[in-house]
């Protein structure tokens, strides 16, 4: 009801406002508009033709101009003149014989044409600034350049604690020393440490870099201001400076304090480094920040966190020690910390038995910890659809494909031609992730349609967490997604569109083999990259390709051959196992769904 009476009241406030602007604009033009409507030339020639029978002239106090009411002879109608010469008029009505009135001259219109509507318009603007301050839009404009860093509650149903962030062991063990030092300076101090300025955590997105911040604020129990990147950035020039400087002014009063910036890339981007010099208000506000973590009014007691997944596009004098000390690395989970992630979020689901986590991490290779926890929240609104009472290993792998392949639609009308191609298509896939070594096994293979676009799908299944990657892996993978197209081509002797996106990923693995890897015989171990990690237009303009005509001509050739190599080699193994393809291609036909296990049985 406060926010209805509260809608109405600004209704009928800006109504009011409205009526009174309108009230004294329509005052002040009045005499004006209807002197605008009668010409002196329409007068004159009225007064020609006989038709005015009297004339009733009001003339002003001080200047001899003043205003003529003409009554005509026809009707009783009248008129309104303004004219800039009574006395000249006067002799005009005498010359042609006209009946006129001199009235006294007025002295009360002052007041009613200026004066009023002056105080209704002042009176309006004083009740507009006082609804403003009383909805609170007074505050907000006196507060434009005030920090809107927000205190973090410690409360204890929404306090996350180091317990509370599973996998991430090393990096815990780094931010413990820092939530040590803030309870116990003197132990460190008394070594003749210093507490460090600055802690960056970056790494892929959802790996647990804000849930970690948050622990810190859970652990700290000291005073945990957090902001955005893109608070601080506004249209006015000046606004993120004085954020700043407010922000670190607020922290200095409850020092000791941490004060985490989330998406920090937004704001201290390294500079010059768009069109025109860059953002400039950005710039100031980088520039302030800087002073603020180390500058000569050095803020001693704040510990300033940040997070960005773009470290490589960040400032240099914002990552030098002294401002941030410390650089943490928040990877992706191994095995291990995975199985850890999906204790913590299973321990707050009931699982039937037939669900098991550890298989569940073991196949999960290069999750991040949002992925996993979006995997089992997936699968609980699959299992509360059906009503059951509990989340089934059928829902945790149903949850796996809606992630990673987009949802089946079963319900869609294909062709059987459409069909047959689609199974000798994915068949020839699985065939290569089961025979090549390092790139199986499959886990399904399916060609019912999915969200993605995507006719149908093969998923492999990572069973092991691999650190390097290796050019005979990586030639095996240009094998497998030409796998599709080959198995067109061998049973149709045609291909299709279905395979463009085999093709796109395959030539992207075979150029950056030869360009970034120095994987190729011919051009050696040298990295070509032309500088395509860039991302800001202004070098984008000026970028020049560090490498000559020839040479791009010979990247070409060797990423065609490699292509070409791996082509021949995959149509080998097919063509040797075509009584394979034939049977998987029918056992699909037939289910649409194959698992491992009947996939492998096949090769029996």
């Amino acid at each position: 009801m406060d926010k209805k009476n509260r809608g109405m009241g600004s209704i009928i406030v800006y109504s009011a406002i409205l009526i009174a602007f309108f009230i004294g604009f329509m005052v002040i033009n009045n005499n004006n508009s209807h002197a605008r409507s009668y010409t002196d030339t329409q007068f004159r020639e009225d007064v020609k033709e006989s038709r005015v029978k009297e004339v009733e002239i009001a003339q002003n106090e001080e200047v001899p101009t003043g205003t003529l009411k003409i009554i005509f002879t026809e009707g009783g109608q009248s008129k309104e003149l303004y004219v800039s010469d009574v006395n000249d008029i006067q002799s005009y009505l005498r010359e042609k014989n006209i009946k006129y009135t001199l009235n006294d001259i007025s002295r009360g219109n002052t007041w009613l044409t200026t004066l009023i509507p002056l105080v209704l318009m002042v009176a309006a603007l004083i009740v507009l600034f006082y609804f403003l301050n009383k909805q609170g839009g007074g505050g907000r404009m006196s507060s434009f350049g005030r920090s809107r860093a927000r205190m973090i509650s410690n409360s204890p149903d929404k306090k996350v604690l180091f317990k509370d962030v599973a996998g991430l062991d090393e990096e815990k063990e780094e931010l413990v020393e820092i939530v040590d030092f803030l309870k116990d300076p003197a132990k460190y101090t008394s070594l003749g440490a210093r507490i460090p300025k600055g802690v960056i955590l970056t790494g892929p997105p959802g790996t647990g870099k804000t849930l970690l911040a948050k622990a810190v604020a859970g652990e700290a129990g000291v005073p945990f201001y957090s902001i955005s990147g893109s608070d601080f950035v506004e249209m006015f020039v000046g606004v993120g400076a004085s954020r700043v400087r407010d922000m670190f002014a607020e922290a200095k009063k409850n020092a000791p304090c941490i004060i985490f910036i989330d998406e920090i890339d937004a704001v201290a981007r390294q500079r010059g480094s768009g069109l025109g010099g860059g953002h400039d208000e950005r710039e100031q506000t980088l520039n302030q920040m800087l002073v603020e973590m180390d500058g000569f009014g050095t803020n001693s007691g704040i510990i300033v966190m940040a997070a960005t997944n773009r470290l490589d596009i960040l400032d240099p004098a914002i990552l030098r020690p002294g401002r941030f000390d410390r650089k943490i690395a928040v990877g992706r989970p191994d095995v291990k910390g995975r199985l850890e992630i999906l204790k913590v979020h299973a321990s707050k689901k009931p699982m039937a038995d037939d669900v098991d986590l550890e298989a569940i991490a073991r196949t999960s290779a290069g999750f991040t910890g949002a992925d996993l926890e979006n995997v089992l929240n997936e699968a609980a609104i699959n299992a509360a659809t059906k009503k059951q009472q509990f989340i089934t290993n059928k829902d945790v792998q149903d949850a796996f494909i809606k992630q990673g392949i987009g949802v089946e639609k079963k319900s869609k009308v294909i062709s059987d031609k459409e069909k047959r191609i689609t199974a000798y298509h994915e068949s020839g896939h699985a065939i290569l992730f089961h025979v090549l070594p390092d790139v199986g096994p499959v886990h399904t293979i399916s060609i019912i349609p999915t969200g993605m676009g995507a006719a149908g799908y093969t998923m492999p299944l990572p069973e092991k967490d691999e650190i390097f990657n290796t050019r005979g892996k990586m030639l095996q993978n240009i094998m497998v997604a030409m796998g599709g197209r080959i198995a067109e081509e061998l049973i149709f002797d045609d291909v299709t569109t279905g395979a463009s996106q085999d093709i796109k990923q395959a030539t992207a693995i075979a150029k950056d083999m030869v360009t970034k890897y120095g994987f190729s015989s011919k051009l050696g171990p040298i990295n070509y990259e032309s500088g395509s990690e860039e991302v800001f237009i202004g070098r984008e303009l000026g970028h020049s390709r560090p490498y000559s005509e020839t040479v791009a001509t010979q990247i070409d050739e060797e990423v065609k051959r490699i292509v070409e190599d791996s082509y021949a080699k995959a149509k080998e193994i097919i063509v040797h196992y075509k009584d394979v393809l034939d049977r998987s291609s029918q056992l699909l036909l037939e289910r649409e769904k194959l698992t491992r296990e009947e996939f492998e049985g096949l090769f029996a």
